[in-house]
């Protein structure tokens, strides 16, 4: 069942089974919405165990349940012997017929509604901020990003909710409507797309869909919750990195003193924070400096060269995760408007503000607070609370280990057996770990400095389905071509800017860097959908079993925030939820995505 929902003036709201059902107005949305799931979970609970009460019967009445054991042992079985599955309902696919082949990700028990929003990132906060979770939704928005793109098109730059002459969400003039009229374009922009999805024919398309709204909240839920951030170990880490919190205006004074370097080694004044400066100084020097980035100056020979590192490291802590930071950040939300909810005023939890599919290939990004950026200088302030767990843990070299899975290259996919890939490889791959690691790297990135091409020939002559893989992508992204991951996304479509750059004296730059960007696409944005099936598993298990709360997520790595009785429990669900979804995109394929929970009081130690 789908049920579309809107939010009124204060409170209240309306909901609308999909399609055509009665609207109802709740006075108290957030009340009426906490109470459909708790009934959708009663139900749940309801079947679940009149489903294992018929299973034991007929077990009963067959024989003896048993299984047998490594050599040949049997025992009686009992629910405390099997490991607990997680619910794949969160990702099931209701949209693409495409997706219909694959295993089914539900568990064949009474579910709760699926709530159709316009958008999670807008609609979900008021409603957790009143108690009310959703156990599973559908994010238009983001919904209609991927279509748009699927068909080779933008989706509009304005999304209007409110025009009343338009016939979806997705329109671009905006005016004011009332709930109803509001629920109205909810349901035909769901019906659009559920049409545009089935016409589509893309094998996992709806699975995207799902997962990607999934994902969506999550990433509020995170912003909620927060990331348990001690700030007296902040302020001693700054003390001993930068010296004490100076008055405004002046630099902390060791990093003054690494200024004054920098100045010394130029030997004359200069703002070291001032590219122009920076630039003029080297070029007085006698140095053909063109910008300051660090692979720039990695080969220039000057002493101002190593100052200037060392300046600009402590700089950006200071500036990006300092103490004006903290105070935004920590103690207060960071969140606009959200400092009037007395429930996020406590001076303990960092709230960062997720964007799903920040960048073009689903990877996330943050609106402010740069929790994808923290430098180790400060993760030492990522701290469990007392009597807590964090649990942290990454995919080992996810994304050759992806290559291998959407490439179908068998070799390669027999490799990913072993913990350590690159090690694995490197006997066909230059003899040396770090030349395996460079070999897949530069296969999947394109790059040809150094030994590169040579070992990237090698990964041609060992993997050659992994290699033509990225190589298709490539020479398909430089002829303005469209690219899809595993599951769907799609490329952007080049620009009328991109097409006028092709066809000028530009045209091989262009098309380069197209490429190179179309090679990475394929890989880094199927890794991107794995990690929403996984945070999807582990978010529903986390929840159902009381374990703990999901704080953090990195591309590739979650930490979740346990009682440290919880933490090795926690362990295993994560390696779980990591087998799973590796099932979920891949079925059968034997390809192997381990995930290392590590159980730590700082965040300083996970790695």
């Amino acid at each position: 069942m789908e049920v579309a929902l809107v939010h009124g003036r204060g409170g209240e709201g309306w909901t609308m089974p999909l399609p055509g059902g009665a609207v109802t107005y709740h006075p108290d949305l957030a009340a009426a919405v906490a109470a459909i799931e708790a009934e959708a979970r009663r139900g749940a609970g309801r079947a679940r165990i009149a489903a294992s009460a018929g299973e034991r019967q007929a077990g009963l009445e067959a024989g003896t349940e048993r299984s047998a054991e490594p050599g040949g042992a049997v025992h009686e079985a009992s629910e405390r012997d099997a490991p607990h599955q997680p619910d794949l309902a969160d990702v099931r696919s209701e949209d693409s017929p495409a997706d219909r082949d694959r295993a089914d990700f539900g568990n064949g028990h009474a579910e709760g509604p699926r709530w159709v929003l316009a958008g999670a990132a807008q609609d979900y906060p008021p409603l957790l901020a009143a108690g009310a979770r959703l156990d599973r939704c559908r994010d238009l928005r983001l919904a209609e990003r991927i279509l748009c793109r699927v068909e080779g098109r933008e989706p509009p730059a304005v999304t209007a909710e409110t025009d009343p002459d338009a016939g979806t969400l997705f329109e671009r003039e905006p005016e004011p409507v009332d709930g109803p009229a509001l629920l109205v374009r909810l349901q035909a922009t769901w019906l659009d797309q559920r049409r545009r999805a089935a016409a589509a024919g893309i094998p996992g398309l709806g699975t995207l869909l799902a997962a990607e709204s999934a994902g969506a909240l999550v990433a509020a839920e995170m912003s909620r919750t927060g990331v348990p951030f001690d700030r007296s170990v902040h302020d001693r880490l700054l003390r001993d990195l930068l010296g004490p919190r100076p008055t405004k205006g002046m630099r902390p004074r060791k990093l003054q003193a690494l200024a004054d370097k920098v100045v010394d080694a130029f030997g004359h004044q200069l703002n070291p924070d001032s590219t122009k400066q920076v630039l003029a100084a080297f070029h007085a020097a006698g140095l053909d400096v063109k910008n300051t980035h660090s692979w720039e100056l990695a080969s220039v020979d000057h002493p101002a060269v190593e100052a200037l590192k060392v300046y600009r490291e402590h700089a950006r802590v200071w500036s990006a995760f300092g103490w004006n930071w903290a105070d935004a950040w920590v103690s207060g939300t960071g969140a606009p408007g959200a400092e009037a909810d007395p429930a996020l005023a406590d001076r303990g939890r960092f709230r960062p503000v997720y964007m799903v599919a920040g960048a073009d290939t689903g990877r996330w990004g943050t609106d402010g607070g740069g929790a994808l950026q923290l430098p180790h200088a400060v993760r030492e302030a990522i701290r469990a609370e007392p009597g807590w767990k964090l649990v942290a843990a990454d995919a080992a070299q996810l994304e050759p280990r992806l290559l291998a899975a959407i490439s179908g290259d068998q070799a390669m996919i027999a490799a990913t057996a072993a913990d350590d890939l690159y090690t694995e490889l490197a006997p066909r791959l230059g003899g040396e770990r770090s030349k395996a690691k460079i070999a897949l790297i530069s296969a999947m990135y394109g790059g040809t400095a150094g030994d590169a091409a040579q070992l990237v020939q090698l990964m041609r002559d060992r993997f050659p389905a992994a290699f033509h893989r990225v190589e298709s992508a490539a020479r398909t992204g430089e002829k303005g071509g469209l690219v899809r991951t595993w599951l769907g996304r799609t490329v952007p479509a080049p620009g009328e800017r991109w097409w006028q750059a092709l066809n000028s004296e530009d045209g091989t730059r262009a098309a380069t860097g197209r490429g190179r960007f179309t090679r990475n696409f394929i890989v880094q944005g199927t890794a991107a959908e794995w990690a929403l099936v996984l945070l999807a598993l582990l978010r529903r298990e986390l929840y159902e079993r009381d374990l703990g709360e999901l704080v953090f997520f990195l591309h590739d790595e979650v930490v979740v925030h346990c009682p440290a009785d919880h933490a090795a429990t926690v362990g295993a669900v994560i390696e779980r939820a990591a087998e799973a979804a590796t099932r979920t995109l891949f079925g059968d394929m034997p390809v192997r995505i381990p995930l290392r929970p590590k159980v730590v009081d700082s965040y300083s130690e996970a790695k």
